[in-house]
């Protein structure tokens, strides 16, 4: 075992400088290493320590296809499109007038789009071959409607026309004697089509 002992007493100036030295280059480095861990050189700013960084124009949040399949629907096949004329009642005593709806029904196997707007209905009443009543002829105010339908689903209007019992005309749209429609059991039949599409078979109805 050694028995070899630091002398003890004072040292000499040259030994003194030295220890000062080294304190103080061991103060820098520490320093220097703090600093290091604060700035960090080489991280991006704001970039939390650990994260991963993505490419520039590539989302880390891109969202999954639409989660409403109607929503990439492609317009209807008129082959795959029931159109159904209504009237609220088979036959009209003299003081009552027709109202007149439809109905149109997705028989398809896909869900599909189709514009059921006041535009593109047209509403037709006959007699024999006879035309008495155009829905057309005196519309005013129609608009569009993009209707989605679900493949087996009907939507029917809600707002029902109102015939007069009367022949209609473009030119008579403001007269207040316009031929009236005979009654006393004739009968008559309404014609729909929605988008072009048109209803199978008319429906018919009686005016008393």
């Amino acid at each position: 075992m050694s028995t070899i002992k630091h002398p003890v007493g004072p040292q000499s100036d040259k030994v003194y400088r030295r220890r000062r030295a080294v304190v103080g280059l061991g103060l820098l480095a520490v320093i220097i290493i703090v600093i290091l861990i604060i700035v960090r050189p080489g991280a991006s700013v704001g970039e939390p320590d650990g994260s991963p960084t993505s490419k520039q124009g590539t989302s880390t949040d891109a969202p999954s296809q639409s989660a409403n399949p109607a929503a990439a629907a492609g317009a209807c096949d008129p082959a795959a499109i029931n159109v159904e004329a209504l009237t609220n009642a088979p036959d009209y005593s003299a003081d009552q007038l027709p109202e007149l709806t439809l109905s149109v029904t997705n028989t398809g196997t896909t869900a599909c789009v189709i514009d059921a707007g006041t535009s593109k209905q047209v509403f037709t009443i006959t007699s024999g071959d006879d035309v008495w009543w155009n829905s057309t002829d005196c519309q005013t105010g129609a608009v569009d409607a993009k209707v989605t339908l679900a493949p087996g689903a009907t939507e029917k209007s809600t707002a029902p026309l109102t015939w007069d019992r009367t022949r209609s005309a473009k030119d008579t749209c403001e007269s207040d004697s316009r031929e009236l429609a005979p009654a006393e059991g004739a009968s008559y039949h309404l014609s729909v089509t929605v988008d072009g599409i048109a209803a199978k078979t008319p429906t018919q109805f009686l005016l008393n």
